[in-house]
């Protein structure tokens, strides 16, 4: 089956048809570095790893960029306030988003550039822009003149008499207000560098629009990013891009985000999650299957009852996965996934149907365990094995060892006390003191753990919180 994707400026889910046969070619908006991530911030690059993941088990060689736009407003803003260097907080919130990236087993992308770095490219962009008629210099800034450009607006669907056009201090010299900067004039204090048309530093749509042409050339296959980056940041990238001549992105591919409250989550309604911090109330794992297994395109509500509601549905599966070992050791992932979960995949990425294949086969499974039927057991727990690595979240993958318990450091010194209780149940149980033995699990579950007795003896686990 083709795979097929909601594409924003089609407004429609299209076949998907590479660029160059057997390649897939992604750049994805990253992070602007002016603060950590909060877990909106990641569910953008967790929801296209699951994309890379997915083109990649249909065979198909990714090429996937996710920039960092590590110089803008907001940053110096910092800089000032902070009497740090900008570069510093750049790259201090730079290495926490790689941090929260690989914590939720986000594969690293195939170039990571940071805007800083391409200026050259950014100049040779409006020098070619601006021979073109597309855009003009007025006091020391460069301007795109959006009227020049007659499929302006097309991807977000406004009306350019409509238009709003933000706009940031010190742009000066517009021959229309909704004309919008893609070079800034130096300001005092503020990091600048040298181009024709006097020292400055880049507007945020230009930084994109050159490291996609530098990085993936003059078309490509799919760009993506977040609902709200549409309008302004898509729709001025494809303005400059098509009009210096590209073709540029052929899909475009928007997730929505994580809200609370129902307000989209972030810095400046100050109701941001950092993931830094998440992490350690919650098993990345468990973020991970929280944020990326609803459709990608529709908002998560953050509540901690929803992340509670994923931890147990995760349990489940990974109860069943350590049976299944317990039972039959290590068993390897099936080269193919099932038929419904990959016509799921290929329908706009459809991971909750997806995820219900997966959960129809760990009851499979767990029939096949109660009726001691060794063979259909292993032989779903490779189905279940297959998919999670679809999706990232097998628990017997070398990502995530050691991370079954909440607090890997322990997990040894934990082991040995539980086992020590068990121990005294057990002997309970042997002289037939039920009262006791009773009394010793209810205590070790209204500790949070939960105890099953197997043909191997108990075992315990952390239940859900």
């Amino acid at each position: 089956m083709t795979i097929r994707l909601y594409d924003t400026s089609a407004r429609q889910i299209r076949d998907f048809t590479p660029l160059q046969p057997g390649c897939v070619s992604i750049y994805l908006c990253g992070a602007t570095v002016q603060a950590a991530p909060h877990i909106g911030h990641i569910r953008s690059g967790l929801n296209f790893d699951i994309m890379r993941r997915w083109f990649e088990y249909r065979g198909y060689d990714v090429t996937f960029v996710r920039n960092v736009t590590d110089i803008d407003d907001k940053i110096i803003a910092k800089s000032a306030d902070q009497n740090r260097p900008w570069w510093a907080i750049g790259y201090e919130n730079e290495r926490a988003f790689n941090d929260g990236y690989h914590a939720l087993g986000c594969l690293p992308p195939t170039y990571e550039p940071r805007a800083t770095g391409h200026i050259t490219e950014m100049v040779e962009m409006m020098r070619g822009l601006i021979e073109r008629g597309h855009a003009y210099e007025a006091d020391g800034n460069v301007y795109f003149d959006v009227r020049s450009f007659p499929g302006y607006l097309e991807l977000s669907n406004q009306e350019l008499d409509n238009l709003q056009q933000p706009s940031g201090a010190g742009e000066t010299g517009k021959r229309d207000p909704r004309d919008f900067a893609m070079w800034k004039a130096v300001k005092p204090g503020e990091p600048s560098w040298e181009t024709p048309w006097g020292r400055g530093r880049p507007g945020w749509h230009l930084e994109c629009s050159a490291m996609a042409h530098k990085y993936l050339g003059t078309a490509f296959d799919i760009h993506g990013g977040g609902l709200d980056l549409v309008f302004p940041h898509h729709e001025n990238e494809i303005a400059q891009a098509k009009a210096y001549g590209d073709e540029f992105a052929r899909y475009w591919v928007h997730n929505a985000w994580v809200t609370m409250s129902g307000e989209k989550m972030s810095k400046s309604l100050g109701n941001s999650v950092l993931v830094s911090e998440m992490v350690k109330r919650w098993r990345p794992i468990v973020l991970r299957y929280y944020l990326g297994t609803p459709q990608y395109r529709s908002m998560i509500e953050y509540s901690e009852e929803a992340l509670r509601e994923a931890e147990s549905a995760f349990a489940r599966i990974e109860g069943f996965v350590q049976r299944v070992v317990e039972k039959a050791g290590v068993v390897e992932p099936s080269a193919e996934v099932p038929l419904a979960f990959a016509e799921a995949m290929d329908d706009d990425l459809g991971v909750p149907q997806a995820l219900a294949v997966v959960h129809t086969t760990v009851r499979q499974g767990n029939s096949a365990l109660a009726a001691d039927d060794k063979e259909a057991a292993v032989a779903r727990l490779a189905e279940v094995r297959s998919m999670l690595g679809v999706l990232g979240l097998d628990p017997l993958d070398p990502q995530w060892a050691g991370e079954g318990d909440r607090g890997e450091d322990l997990h040894g010194v934990v082991d040995t006390l539980v086992r020590m209780v068990l121990d005294q149940r057990e002997a309970a149980r042997a002289r037939k003191d039920w009262p006791t033995a009773d009394a010793i699990r209810d205590q070790l579950g209204q500790s949070g753990l939960v105890i099953e007795d197997s043909p191997q003896g108990p075992r315990w686990s952390l239940g859900p919180r």
